[in-house]
C-alpha cells in the first residue's frame, strides 16, 4: 500500500486572545447557554495581523527544520481560506515568496468555507499518490480569521447569531503533505463524503458573515451522519463504535460537536446517556483542547482538532484516529488515518500549548477599540501604514519568548509588505 499523509505539522494562532466569558458578559449574553458551548478563549486578529501572517507563522518552523534538498521537493504550496484579500492574487503566492521556496512550484488557493483546510490536504495526498513526481512535498495552509463585523438586517438572521462573536476565532494550520507520513498516516480511499447547497452561514460581502444558526446546526448533524454512512460503505467492517480510537471533528464550537456526536451515537449505535458521554469524554475531548483556546478557525479548524488529539491523546501504541469536516453550503467529508507515538513527540517539539499560552489576554476595553481599528485592513484597502505602536504587547507576545514573528507592515497600492518582529 503507497504511504501518504502529514510529514509535519504545526499550529499558529495569533498574538492575543480573549477570555470568552468575559466577552459573554460584556455583550450581556445568556451566561447559563453559554456555558453549554464549551467554548473558553479566542483568537483576535490585530490589524497588523492576516491571513498571510498566519499561515507563514505557522509553517515556517516546518520550513526551517527541512534541509536545502528537502525544501526544494516543495513542488506545490495550496493556501486554504474564505479570507482571501483579493479576489483573483492567491495568498499562496506571498507564503510562497515568504518561505522562500522553490519557484518550480504550483501556487494556487482552495475557498470552501470550512471544509477547504481538507479540501486542500485531499488533493495534496492525491498529488502525491499519483506518482507524476516522486518524491515530491505539498505545503498545505488553512488559514482564516474573522474582524466580526456582522451583516445587519434580513429575517434570515437571528438573535442567536450573537453567540458566534465568542466563537469566531483565527488562526492557521500548516502542514506538509508527503510519502513520509511522520504525523498522520491517511487510510488511502478511506473516507466519505457528503455535501449540498444550503444558505445556514455564507459571507455575503468581504469583511462581513451572516447566517442562520438553528438551519447551521442541522446540517453539520445531517452531514457528520452521512458522510459517516458513507464511509462506512465504501470501509469494510467500519463499525463507529470499535473502528477508531479518536475522533477529531470539526469545531466551531464544542457543544455543536457535542451534540453531533451525542445524535450518531443514538442513531447508529443506540447508544443511551451514560456511554455517550464516556465515549465524547474519551475519544472527541482530546481534540477539543485546543479548538477551546482558539475558536472557529474556519477552514483550519478540522485540522486544528486533529492537531489536539495527537497532542493531548495516548499513542503508547498506534491508534486509528478518524477526522470530520464540514463547511457550510455545504460539503463535509469523514476520514481516517494512523497516528503513531512518533507522531505526538514530532507535534509535541512544536510546542502548542507554549505558544498558545504566549499570547497577551486582551481587555475588553482593548477588544472593543480593536474592532474600530481593524476597519483600517478591511477589503479592497489600497494603501495604508499600520499603527505599530497598537497594543504592543501583543506584538511583543511571542518575542519575549525568543520566537519571530511576522506581521502585516503596510499596505502599498494593494501590495501588502510584512516585517519579522522578534
Amino acid at each position: 500500500m503507497s504511504l501518504v499523509g502529514i510529514e509535519a505539522m504545526n499550529v499558529f494562532a495569533g498574538a492575543c486572545y480573549l477570555d470568552v466569558s468575559k466577552l459573554a458578559a460584556h455583550r450581556n449574553l445568556d451566561t447559563t447557554r453559554f456555558e453549554n458551548l464549551l467554548m473558553k478563549e479566542k483568537t483576535v486578529a490585530l490589524p497588523y495581523e492576516d491571513p498571510i501572517t498566519f499561515a507563514v507563522n505557522a509553517a515556517k518552523p516546518i520550513i526551517d527544520a527541512l534541509t536545502p534538498e528537502e525544501k526544494d521537493r516543495i513542488e506545490m504550496v495550496i493556501t486554504c481560506t474564505e479570507s482571501a484579500f483579493d479576489f483573483g492574487k492567491s495568498c499562496s503566492t506571498y507564503v510562497h515568496n515568504l518561505l522562500g521556496l522553490n519557484r518550480n512550484c504550483r501556487l494556487f488557493e482552495i475557498k470552501n468555507a470550512c471544509y477547504s483546510g481538507v479540501a486542500g490536504l485531499q488533493q495534496a495526498v492525491n498529488f502525491v499518490l499519483s506518482g507524476v513526481s516522486p518524491g515530491a512535498k505539498v505545503l498545505v495552509v488553512a488559514t482564516d480569521l474573522s474582524r466580526f463585523m456582522i451583516e445587519k438586517g434580513g429575517s434570515a438572521l437571528t438573535e442567536d447569531w450573537s453567540f458566534a462573536e465568542p466563537s469566531n476565532g483565527a488562526g492557521a494550520v500548516a502542514m506538509l503533505v508527503s510519502d513520509q507520513p511522520h504525523i498522520f498516516q491517511m487510510d488511502v480511499g478511506a473516507t466519505g463524503y457528503y455535501g449540498y447547497e444550503v444558505m445556514d452561514t455564507c459571507r455575503p460581502s468581504p469583511d462581513t458573515e451572516a447566517g442562520d444558526s438553528d438551519l447551521s446546526l442541522l446540517s453539520y448533524l445531517d452531514c457528520f451522519e452521512n458522510s459517516y454512512k458513507e464511509y462506512a460503505k465504501r470501509v469494510e467492517g467500519a463499525d463507529f463504535r470499535t473502528s477508531f480510537d479518536y475522533i477529531a471533528m470539526h469545531t466551531p464550537f464544542g457543544g455543536m460537536i457535542k451534540g453531533a456526536h451525542r445524535n450518531l451515537m443514538r442513531k447508529v449505535l443506540k447508544a443511551k446517556g451514560p456511554e455517550i458521554e464516556e465515549d465524547f469524554q474519551r475519544r472527541v475531548t482530546p481534540g477539543l483542547i485546543h479548538c477551546q483556546r482558539v475558536g472557529n478557525i474556519m477552514g483550519a479548524t478540522a485540522m486544528m482538532s486533529l492537531a489536539s488529539t495527537i497532542d493531548n491523546g495516548d499513542f503508547q501504541t498506534p491508534k486509528r484516529v478518524a477526522a470530520f469536516s464540514y463547511g457550510s453550503g455545504c460539503c463535509s467529508e469523514f476520514f481516517s488515518g494512523i497516528v503513531r507515538e512518533e507522531s505526538q513527540n514530532r507535534l509535541r517539539d512544536m510546542n502548542i500549548k507554549g505558544h498558545l499560552d504566549g499570547r497577551h489576554e486582551l481587555t475588553m476595553e482593548e477588544y472593543d477599540n480593536l474592532l474600530i481599528g481593524s476597519n483600517a485592513v478591511k477589503f479592497g484597502t489600497r494603501n495604508v501604514v499600520l499603527d505599530t505602536s497598537f497594543i504592543p504587547e501583543a506584538r511583543q507576545a511571542h518575542a519575549k519568548r525568543g520566537k519571530e514573528t511576522l506581521f502585516l507592515k503596510e499596505i502599498k497600492e494593494f501590495h501588502r509588505e510584512y516585517e519579522w518582529v522578534s
